[in-house]
């Protein structure tokens, strides 16, 4: 089949602001056309990065691809502030696609991350056109994920990089533009492809290079809670407005992981029509937000992990086959669930999230008071303590836990994705707490929450949960985290302060994992009040953080307690299909 290819061509919007696009098309006939829409250039995304199907087994069969540049972005007019223009753009985009001679009527939308945010936000405005979309390691909700935690803390390495990131792009615009000074350019893009230093300087909302920028950085300083500027961003009331189903794409240690799961099951049972509710597809692997191999330098996955043997990019084909061509029958072979099963590293189908034979189990707390290290004496068992007790630590601002590992963006080896806890867990401020070795293996599989009861000496403070896979060796794999901002104990849209040496109730959301604990191997769970610089520290004074110097940070003394009458449990999903084997 013969195909045409054209660059920059000029898609206009309602406000007469025009986008550029580059457009892949049969030369002859009526297409479907797959949308792809980003801020970060349409010339130069590689669409060989694992995370996307590949581009020609689409082109192949027959279907127009479009990859536009958003608003105010490399070739497109106007200016970028990131979400705010995203529903109306891609709604235009969508019409004028419908509208064009070698189209069909029919779109599509695909891709990873901020690509997957626009296709929620497209499909939220009804589109009609809009048949389906495949949104990967992306989110309804941008403030839970990615710029916030599900617990209120900043997401401080992701937001300082890729706010550096896109105002070097948007500085080297206006310097073109004769706008802009080279000078900022070049700090800006130093700051891009060094951002690790940008994390240590405080106040975190004053980091010189981006503050100086301004724009967008100082409205999310200004709102560490989930109010009302990040409620206008929220889709989760704007699913009725859905139509179309979706492939939800994501990866058990991609930092979007809590979201992928939670869209899922609120788009079935929220979206806005009943082929958009049954039509709804997840899929999650092995992975980070850049990588999709299932290859790491402490855990791999094996030769199955990889986006790439899965046919990730011949299950876009199908789905679009299905819901954009017509094909019934498209996705017969195909389970509405496709999970990745550590442990024992294998692909399963299943029908349902979470699974419907789910035994929430209990795993509680418990000590002689010294959990401190790995070394420690917390345990955790499935029998209740009979006796009372607490685990105390002292968190210091300015000595946090560094992050190792998680589901979080991979800046540098050993910061992202499965990696040995040793490091650290020879603190003394973090608390383990761990069964006795496995006689049989135990499947974790769903969403996972830790409910503590916990006092602190300041006003507020962070409690951080972290779920290890202990091998026999002692190697001690990540599988899920969390982290909850004391003040937001109540929930993300009012701060509460607490009353020093006062018992809270608080539960920490880890998102979800799926994992069968070993024979020989220990489940662990892990408890501190920090994780940075994935995550902004805790200054503990009750203030705004993202204003304070280092001066104004305090110690925390911060305490978990156990027992009949604060019964501190690590909750898991256990799935037990012994005699179904």
């Amino acid at each position: 089949m013969q195909h045409l290819y054209e660059i920059d061509v000029r898609v206009p919007m309602r406000d007469g602001v025009a986008l550029a696009a580059n457009v892949w098309r049969p030369a002859e006939g009526k297409a479907p056309t797959l949308l792809v829409r980003l801020p970060y250039g349409k010339d130069v995304m590689g669409f060989g990065q694992s995370a996307f199907p590949d581009l020609l087994a689409l082109v192949e069969p027959g279907y127009a691809v479009v990859v536009q540049d958003c608003r105010g972005t490399y070739r497109s007019e106007g200016e970028f502030v990131p979400h705010m223009a995203d529903r109306a753009d891609g709604e235009d985009t969508v019409a004028w696609i419908a509208d064009q001679p070698w189209s069909d009527g029919t779109v599509g939308m695909f891709g990873p991350s901020y690509l997957g945010m626009v296709q929620w936000e497209t499909a939220a405005t009804g589109a009609s056109a809009l048949k389906a979309i495949a949104p990967t390691f992306t989110s309804i909700d941008n403030y839970e994920a990615p710029w916030f935690s599900a617990g209120g803390a900043l997401s401080l390495s992701l937001v300082t990089w890729w706010n550096a990131l896109m105002y070097a792009a948007d500085a080297q615009r206006s310097l073109a533009a004769g706008e802009d000074t080279l000078s900022q350019l070049r700090q800006l893009g130093q700051a891009a492809l060094f951002p690790e230093s940008l994390n240590d300087v405080l106040p975190t909302g004053e980091v010189p290079v981006l503050a100086a920028y301004g724009k967008w950085w100082d409205d999310w300083m200004a709102h560490p809670s989930h109010d009302g500027y990040w409620d206008a961003m929220e889709l989760t009331p704007e699913l009725k407005n859905v139509t179309a189903p979706a492939l939800n794409i994501g990866g058990w240690y991609d930092l979007y992981i809590g979201q992928t799961v939670r869209t899922y099951t609120t788009a079935r049972q929220k979206a806005g029509s009943a082929q958009a509710r049954e039509g709804q597809r997840l899929v999650i692997g092995p992975w980070d937000h850049m990588s999709t191999s299932g290859v790491y330098p402490d855990r791999s996955f094996g030769p199955l992990a990889g986006a790439q043997m899965m046919g990730l990019t011949g299950l876009h084909v199908k789905f679009f086959d299905r819901w954009l061509r017509g094909d019934t029958t498209a996705l017969d072979d195909v389970a509405p669930v496709k999970l990745f099963v550590m442990g024992i590293d294998q692909w399963r189908d299943e029908q349902e999230w979470p699974l419907p034979d789910t035994q929430w189990t209990d795993f509680h707390l418990t000590s002689a008071g010294h959990a401190n290290t790995a070394d420690g004496d917390g345990a955790l068992t499935t029998e209740p303590p009979t006796g009372a007790g607490h685990d105390t630590y002292l968190y210091d601002p300015r000595r946090p836990v560094p992050t190792v590992g998680g589901a979080c963006l991979p800046m540098t080896p050993g910061f992202g994705g499965p990696v040995d806890q040793r490091s650290v867990a020879g603190r003394e401020d973090v608390l383990c707490f761990a069964t006795a070795v496995l006689n049989e293996a135990v499947e974790v599989t769903g969403p996972v929450s830790l409910t503590l009861f916990v006092s602190s000496s300041a006003v507020d403070t962070d409690f951080t949960a972290k779920l290890v896979d202990v091998f026999p060796d002692g190697k001690a794999i990540n599988l899920c985290d969390g982290i909850l901002r004391a003040r937001y104990r109540n929930g993300l849209a009012t701060e509460e302060l607490m009353k020093p040496g006062t018992v809270y109730e608080i539960t920490v959301d880890m998102t979800a994992t799926s994992n069968v604990f070993l024979p020989g191997h220990r489940i662990r769970v892990d408890v501190s009040s920090s994780n940075f610089p994935r995550y902004d520290r805790n200054t503990n004074t009750g203030g705004v953080i993202a204003r304070e110097s280092e001066e104004q940070m305090i110690p925390a003394v911060n305490h978990i307690h156990h027992g009949p009458n604060h019964p501190s449990r690590l909750l898991l999903p256990v799935i037990d299909r012994k005699d179904q084997q």
